[in-house]
C-alpha cells in the first residue's frame, strides 16, 4: 500500500474552505503514523497564492488555469483522475460537501476507485487505516479498515479540527498540466449567493438557534434581542425555515448548514439527529427544552428544563445588564 496521503482543496472565490485545513490536520497524522507524505491537489485560476496557507502539507500539486476557474465536476474530476492514476497515493480525503460529493461520485465511478462517504474519524492500527462512517443521520457506525489500494473518503465537515492544519509555510510545488479540452455535460451560468446583508451563520462565533419550541414568527423577537445582546447570530432547526420564519440561509442540520461556534444556545430544539449532525461539534452547547428526555440533551454540555419564552427575556436582561457592569 502506497503511504501517501492526498488532500482535494476546496475553496471558494480565492479562499479556502475551512473543510481542507480540517482534512490537513488529519491528513498529516495519518500520513506520519503511516511513515508516508502529505500532498494536497489545488485546482482554479488565480489561486496560487493559497499555497503559503497549505503549510501543512509536503507537496502542494498545483494547477492554475482559466478553465478552472469555476468549479466543474467533469473538468476538475477529470484532471484529479490523471494525477491519481500517476501517484496512486493510498488515502485521498476530501469534504462530504456538494464539491466533494460531485467528485466522490466521478472518481469512484470513471477510476475504479473505493470509496467512503460520511467519515467521521480516521485512525492508523498496524499500519492500516481504519475510518469510521455515520449512517442513517449518526444512528449507525461503521468501522473500515481500508483495503491496500487507492481509497477516497469524503469526511464530514467540522468531523475533524481545522487548527492542526493552519499552518503557514512554504510546501513543494509541483505544476500539473494544463486540462485538456474536456467534453462536459454540465456547463456554468451563474453563482446565485445569499440575499446581501444576511448572516454567514458558519462564520458566527455565537449562534441563538430556535426550533418549534418558539411557536410562532413574532415571538422571534425576543431570540434576536438575546443574539444582540450576545453578539451572535439567529438561526434555526428545519420547521422553523419550512414555516418561513427565517430563510434557508440560516437553517442547521443535515439538509442546512454545519456550525460549530464557540457557543450554540438552543432553545425549543428537541434534537433530530439531521439538525444535530449540523452542530454536535460546536465548542460550547446550551439547550434550553421544557422536556426532559428531548434528544438535544444528549449532545448538550449544560440544559435546563424550563420554558423558553420564559427565560429569552430574562436572559437578555441579565447579559445587558453585565455588559453594562463591564462597561462602567
Amino acid at each position: 500500500m502506497n503511504k501517501d496521503v492526498l488532500v482535494v482543496a476546496e475553496h471558494f472565490r480565492g479562499r479556502l474552505n475551512e473543510i481542507p485545513l480540517e482534512l490537513l490536520g488529519e491528513g498529516r497524522e495519518v500520513a506520519q503514523a503511516l511513515g508516508g507524505k502529505l500532498g494536497v491537489i489545488l485546482l482554479g485560476h488565480g489561486v496560487r497564492n493559497l499555497v503559503a496557507e497549505l503549510g501543512a502539507a509536503d507537496v502542494v500539486w498545483l494547477a492554475d488555469d482559466p478553465q478552472l476557474e469555476e468549479f466543474n465536476p467533469d473538468v476538475y474530476g477529470t484532471l484529479i483522475l490523471t494525477h491519481l492514476k500517476e501517484s496512486s497515493p493510498g488515502l485521498v480525503l476530501l469534504g462530504s460537501t456538494s464539491v466533494g460529493l460531485d467528485l466522490l461520485g466521478f472518481l469512484s465511478v470513471r477510476g475504479g476507485f473505493s470509496c467512503i462517504d460520511n467519515c467521521m474519524r480516521l485512525a492508523t492500527r498496524d499500519g492500516r487505516v481504519v475510518a469510521t462512517s455515520q449512517l442513517y443521520g449518526g444512528k449507525v457506525f461503521a468501522e473500515v479498515a481500508l483495503p491496500d489500494v487507492t481509497t477516497i473518503v469524503a469526511a464530514i465537515p467540522g468531523a475533524f479540527s481545522g487548527e492542526a492544519g493552519r499552518i503557514k509555510g512554504n510546501p513543494e510545488v509541483q505544476l500539473l498540466a494544463p486540462p485538456e479540452t474536456v467534453t462536459s455535460r454540465i456547463t456554468f451560468l451563474k453563482l446565485i449567493e445569499p440575499p446581501e446583508g444576511d448572516v454567514d451563520i458558519t462564520k458566527a462565533p455565537i449562534l441563538v438557534a430556535v426550533g418549534r419550541g418558539i411557536q410562532n414568527a413574532g415571538n422571534l423577537a425576543l431570540v434576536e434581542e438575546l443574539a444582540e445582546a450576545l453578539g451572535g447570530a439567529v438561526c434555526a432547526s428545519r420547521p422553523v425555515i419550512d414555516q418561513g420564519w427565517l430563510p434557508l440561509t440560516r437553517q442547521v442540520g443535515k439538509s442546512g448548514m454545519t456550525v460549530k461556534p464557540k457557543l450554540y444556545l438552543a432553545f425549543g430544539i428537541s434534537g433530530a439527529p439531521e439538525h444535530i449532525e449540523g452542530m454536535k461539534n460546536s465548542e460550547m452547547i446550551i439547550a434550553v427544552n421544557t422536556d426532559p428526555n428531548a434528544p438535544i440533551f444528549g449532545v448538550a454540555h449544560f440544559g435546563i428544563t424550563e420554558d423558553a419564552l420564559e427565560l429569552l427575556p430574562a436572559l437578555t436582561e441579565e447579559i445587558r445588564n453585565m455588559t453594562l457592569k463591564k462597561a462602567s
